[in-house]
């Protein structure tokens, strides 16, 4: 009996390879885990970090900060993209975001049931999860901290059931997660509410015994604990400076469209958008009865997602264990009330008959995923980032021009010529926004809309190509200039080149000494 039960599937098993097969397999899903750009810098600094074995202390990529000190916050995911990468290629690098995806969601649905939830529910909240979420689905180390946050919530509250030992391994999780990605500011916030929460019930509570503080202490240890862990990283608390800095930063959120406002106008934001009310309704329910810290959750990690895209992810692993298990409440209280052989009735049964397929996972699943390294499973992974977003064809043609040119190109193409000719290849700008910071952002925003002198850019950076998005004012200001000639136009991109003798350079002495 033992034996079968780690040599048969269970339904988490076929879940996990479900979502993957839905979200990645089919259609250009592998590819869409490469929509982004910038997992093309991440793998390059890990590939430095893994040649010279040290950090690199100094701007890697740009010709206009050249030599500005810079840090390398994620390195630990950069180290493992980039050492995925040398073993699999790109395929390495999205079959390790898709498994960190997948997991976090099958880890949610069993938290769900763990907590009682019924089969059923949980298992349509985690789709409706999915396709909300399904838009941060990138090969960028975000992902990973969805991973890690639905293991810390799940031991956090089986903890506050039944206090164990256990949960004193969030310190060391804080630890490895600070190295990994800046969402490691998540669990520090959950925990911070936690002890907050806490606190506030066991004011209100008025037992005839003496009130017990010992819940509210034990989780603002945790917090302070867990937040000194994170001090375990090559920059100590300039980390914590620095993504304080880029959080409050406003040109980010006006400029970056993950900080920005979800626009309600797509199926992943109705999806987003249901999942929300849900939890709204069921912050109000725990709050009349004094459930403070699980309400504190909901209504700041839904105040979060509504304020900016890349925080709906984190609010779907918090909302769903509470909500489907409100809702199996209430279905429950419904059910009890039809007769034994109504469809309510069966319908509850069968639920409760199929969770405990949930609960467990098999050498099945871990079997599936080796087949899917080996180099022969007929699958369509991805050789490039996706021609839909990237210029690939004409970067290809171009190639020779472009290696080691001066070119002005969207921040997102300029990872993709990151990936493609560092070390030889240089940018004005890429997605390291907190890097560049809002003088050139903004400066970059304004020479992609022509609404900034790009002759004055070009004298003081000496661009001497322009692979510009076809929609960009700039491409019809470079059409009329004389000075600029057209090299090839495609439905994605159009490309300019400057002769060295059509336009006087003015570079100012800063630029010059720089460049030296």
């Amino acid at each position: 009996m033992h034996a079968r039960r780690w040599l048969l599937p269970s339904l988490a098993d076929c879940f996990f390879l479900s979502l993957l097969a839905w979200l990645f397999v089919a259609g250009s899903g592998w590819s869409g885990l490469l929509a982004d750009g910038d997992t093309g810098w991440h793998i390059r600094t890990g590939e430095f970090i893994l040649d010279h074995q040290q950090l690199p202390a100094r701007d890697l990529f740009s010709f206009s900060k050249a030599g500005e000190q810079w840090f390398a916050w994620e390195w630990l995911s950069d180290v493992l993209l980039a050492g995925l990468y040398r073993a699999l290629g790109l395929k390495g690098v999205v079959l390790a975001a898709a498994l960190a995806a997948c997991a976090s969601l099958t880890l949610v649905l069993r938290h769900a049931l763990w907590r009682g939830a019924n089969s059923f529910l949980a298992l349509v909240a985690c789709l409706m999860g999915a396709g909300a979420s399904s838009i941060h689905y990138l090969a960028r180390p975000h992902v990973f901290t969805l991973a890690l946050l639905a293991a810390s919530l799940w031991l956090l509250e089986r903890d506050r059931r039944r206090p164990t030992p256990a949960v004193w391994l969030l310190i060391p999780i804080s630890a490895l997660w600070v190295n990994v990605h800046g969402g490691f500011l998540a669990l520090l916030v959950c925990l911070g509410l936690l002890a907050i929460g806490t606190a506030i019930e066991t004011l209100l509570d008025r037992p005839p015994q003496p009130r017990s503080w010992q819940r509210p202490k034990r989780y603002a240890i945790l917090t302070g604990a867990c937040g000194l862990a994170t001090l375990l990283n090559p920059y100590g608390v300039q980390l914590h400076a620095h993504i304080a800095a880029y959080l409050r930063s406003d040109w980010i959120r006006e400029a970056v469209h993950e900080f920005q406002s979800p626009r309600f106008r797509s199926e992943a934001a109705a999806q987003f958008e249901i999942l929300l009310f849900a939890g709204l309704l069921v912050a109000g329910r725990l709050l009349a009865r004094k459930q403070f810290a699980d309400a504190l959750l909901l209504v700041v990690w839904a105040h979060a997602a509504l304020v900016s895209v890349r925080h709906i992810p984190v609010f779907v692993l918090i909302v769903i264990p509470p909500a489907t298990e409100e809702a199996t409440l209430l279905w429950k209280r419904w059910a009890a009330r039809r007769p034994a052989g109504s469809l309510a009735a069966v319908f509850d049964q069968l639920a409760e008959d199929t969770s405990a397929g949930f609960r467990r996972t098999s050498l099945v699943l871990g079997v599936a995923l080796v087949l899917l390294v080996l180099p022969r499973w007929p699958l369509k992974w991805p050789r490039d980032f996706p021609a839909e977003k990237f210029p690939t064809g004409l970067i290809e043609r171009y190639a020779s021009r472009l290696r080691g040119a001066r070119v002005f190109t969207s921040d997102q193409w300029a990872d993709y010529l990151i990936y493609r000719f560092y070390p030889q290849q240089r940018v004005f700008i890429d997605g390291r926004s907190d890097f560049y910071g809002p003088e050139l952002g903004k400066l970059y925003l304004r020479l992609t809309y022509a609404q900034a002198s790009f002759e004055e850019a070009v004298g003081r950076w000496d661009f001497e190509l322009v692979l510009a998005p076809v929609e960009w004012p700039l491409v019809s200001l470079l059409r009329r200039d004389a000075r600029w000639g057209l090299l090839e136009e495609d439905r994605l991109a159009v490309l300019f080149e400057r002769p060295r003798d059509a336009l006087p350079l003015k570079k100012n002495p800063q630029t010059a000494e720089i460049s030296r």
